[in-house]
């Protein structure tokens, strides 16, 4: 029977190491901890192909969490515990998977409101080197969910909210049902500054934007009717994180164009289509044809009430911007928010001098025809932008994204 072997970017640091890593987190679990670790440890020797490793993770427990929890590492093997002074979710998580040995760490809440059965497909994908990270969602096609009206108004209402201010992609953020290969916890957890609930949330919008592959998988998940999660306060601590997150982002402090070189997976390539200079030809031609279109339509809609020159502007401005993020993203592949407002900026500059040539020609049909037809008056811009976007795509290459270009050919 075929296996799933672990990738080589997955191997394991030593022979012996484990290659998965599931993390329980608990606070004041003394009841629910020993049934739940032998379940899942029953589970993985039952079902799980390779080495593997639970890591009760103790944050704070007031109760007899802690004894429990070393009697079970004192009883199966592949069971250890530690004990952290302070509380938070977050913290446990990022304290024991940066010390972990493991290729792949995962996590479950201490309840196993997921079905154990989607364990395998969760992290499958990170074993092989496929995907970076993997969640379990409760909102995916094909998932079975048990809960409350209420929650289930609260968990949808969350992810529209992450859709509508982070751009957020995944389906769940905060399913206790998590995975993450080592080399790229090493590199992302640095950068993920919360220690409670919003700790998901932020690694997984921080990998979504550095190019990470996240792998989703349906679960079947009952709710606890037993949760102790304070849903106010927790709420508020998310709304709290993801305007921190927004003011990071715009203020672009944060190295995801590094992380995205390092860890991020590069556009495909696309037959018939070159990389080099050729390339950026084809695309920029493309991303310029529909510009101009874009910017006649504008124009014409414009000139029903105002006057040539300050249709021609206004046009010619909102066209340069959203050209200017194009030629960024698809045409010199700058991805991420480093540089952006810089980019924009000189884009600008390079839109001056575009309205000097467009500005110049119709100046200068004024000064030969008093009236001329709106037709002749097109055809003048037509060419005015041809000569502009060529000039458009030397500045571009040339000076706005000049040192992206050298970084990637100095690494090439």
């Amino acid at each position: 029977m075929n296996t799933t072997q672990p990738s080589p970017t997955a191997a394991a640091t030593r022979f012996d190491a484990p290659v998965l890593d599931v993390v329980v987190p608990v606070y004041n679990e003394e009841i629910d901890l020993e049934p739940c670790v032998r379940r899942l440890h029953g589970y993985l020797a039952a079902h799980f192909p390779y080495r593997f490793r639970i890591t009760i993770a103790d944050n704070a427990s007031t109760d007899s969490t802690a004894s429990v929890a070393g009697r079970l590492a004192g009883e199966l093997t592949e069971v250890e515990w530690v004990h952290l002074p302070e509380k938070g979710r977050g913290r446990a998580l990022k304290h024991v998977w940066t010390h972990s040995d493991a290729a792949v760490m995962a996590y479950m809440d201490v309840d196993l409101s997921t079905d154990l059965g989607a364990l395998l497909p969760l992290v499958a994908p990170l074993i092989s080197g496929h995907s970076d990270l993997a969640i379990g969602s409760r909102l995916a096609r094909g998932s079975r969910v048990v809960r409350g009206a209420k929650r289930e108004f609260i968990s949808r209402s969350y992810n529209l909210i992450l859709r509508g201010t982070l751009s957020a992609r995944f389906s769940d953020a905060q399913c206790g049902f998590k995975a993450i290969r080592s080399d790229v916890a090493a590199q992302l957890l640095p950068m993920v500054e919360d220690t409670g609930w919003f700790f998901d949330t932020e690694m997984l919008v921080l990998a979504e934007r550095a190019g990470l592959r996240i792998h989703e998988v349906p679960v079947d998940w009952i709710d606890d009717p037993d949760s102790r999660v304070d849903i106010v306060s927790t709420a508020m601590a998310d709304l709290r994180g993801i305007a921190r997150l927004l003011r990071a982002f715009g203020a672009g402090r944060l190295p995801l164009a590094t992380l995205r070189e390092q860890l991020g997976r590069n556009p495909l390539p696309v037959t018939g289509v070159p990389a080099g200079l050729t390339g950026q030809l084809i695309r920029f031609a493309a991303i310029g044809a529909a510009s101009t279109l874009a910017y006649l339509a504008l124009y014409a809609l414009l000139r029903l009430g105002l006057n040539p020159q300050p249709a021609n502007l206004l046009a010619l401005l909102a066209t340069a911007i959203a050209n200017t993020a194009a030629n960024r993203r698809l045409t010199f592949n700058v991805r991420g928010t480093d540089g952006a407002w810089r980019h924009q900026a000189q884009g600008l500059l390079v839109f001056a001098v575009g309205l000097g040539l467009t500005s110049g020609a119709l100046a200068l049909l004024d000064a030969l025809h008093t009236a001329p037809a709106k037709p002749v008056e097109l055809a003048v811009l037509i060419v005015a932008n041809l000569l502009a976007t060529a000039v458009r795509f030397l500045m571009l290459r040339l000076w706005v994204f000049r040192s992206r270009r050298a970084t990637a050919h100095a690494t090439t």
